[in-house]
């Protein structure tokens, strides 16, 4: 398994906001966390993203064999695992460009290498918006789309999505979901594949571009099923989370 998170109970501001989550994604697998709003699907990200307002009050989170339960976002990072957040904050003096070079390695002074020229390319980036301060007056797309192209100078082992889905229109979405399959690993045999993901999603419209191996159903800090993502996600578009509650409260 690449990420294990085994029996997690997590507390903010003194309240508890998830209880037992387990949680285990093998190498080169993509899983989707589905629920309402308020659910718990950003606690779960930002705790295993490593945020200190997030506290673990038990269980562990494993990446790569090794507890990370108690390490810094920066030490999780440099392990391998990326995110792209739903709504990040602008970052003022500091350009598109210069953090891609930063996440890539490169000095500052020197030209954004090719790699990276291209990439901006493909997502629809010009030279202007390169040396745009990150995030500040983009557009909901152009905000996802920047995301995307920090991740893709970073290649991460394993990475998570937070509602790549919301806020932008279906042109914006197919383009990001091509990328996401880049950094999944989506364009090659599924025996080849090394890099995992987790896509958190309130809509599930993103599982029209990318392919999920298995899906999450989170509901009032609890794993309340999971399994097939095309069948669970058909009986939500059918019966709401109403029929994933009742499940939860079963358990």
């Amino acid at each position: 398994m690449l990420l294990e998170v085994e029996n997690l109970a997590v507390e903010v501001a003194g309240k508890r906001v998830l209880k037992d989550i387990n949680l285990s994604i093998a190498e080169g697998e993509t899983h989707v966390l589905l629920g309402p709003n308020g659910a718990g699907k950003s606690t779960l990200f930002l705790t295993i993203l490593g945020f200190p307002n997030y506290k673990v009050v038990n269980g562990t989170i494993k990446f790569k064999g090794q507890d990370i339960t108690g390490l810094t976002t920066a030490e999780r990072v440099k392990l391998g695992i990326g995110v792209s957040f739903q709504t990040p904050p602008a970052i003022r003096g500091v350009s598109v460009g210069d953090l891609l070079k930063i996440i890539s390695n490169q000095e500052v002074s020197d030209e954004l290498n090719p790699r990276m020229q291209e990439l901006a390319k493909q997502l629809k980036f010009s030279d202007e918006f390169l040396n745009r301060d990150v995030n500040l007056g983009f557009s909901g797309g152009e905000v996802k789309r920047s995301e995307i192209l920090q991740l893709l100078a970073q290649m991460p082992d394993f990475t998570m999505f937070d509602e790549p889905d919301s806020g932008v229109d279906i042109e914006n979405v197919e383009l990001l979901a091509s990328e996401i399959g880049t950094l999944l690993d989506k364009d090659k045999p599924q025996r080849s594949r090394k890099r995992s993901g987790l896509l958190i999603t309130h809509l599930g419209y993103i599982l029209n571009f990318v392919s999920a191996d298995k899906a999450h159903v989170l509901i009032d800090g609890v794993i309340s099923c999971s399994g097939n993502p095309s069948e669970i996600l058909e009986d939500i578009r059918k019966n709401g989370f109403n029929g994933c509650v009742e499940c939860a409260q079963c358990l």
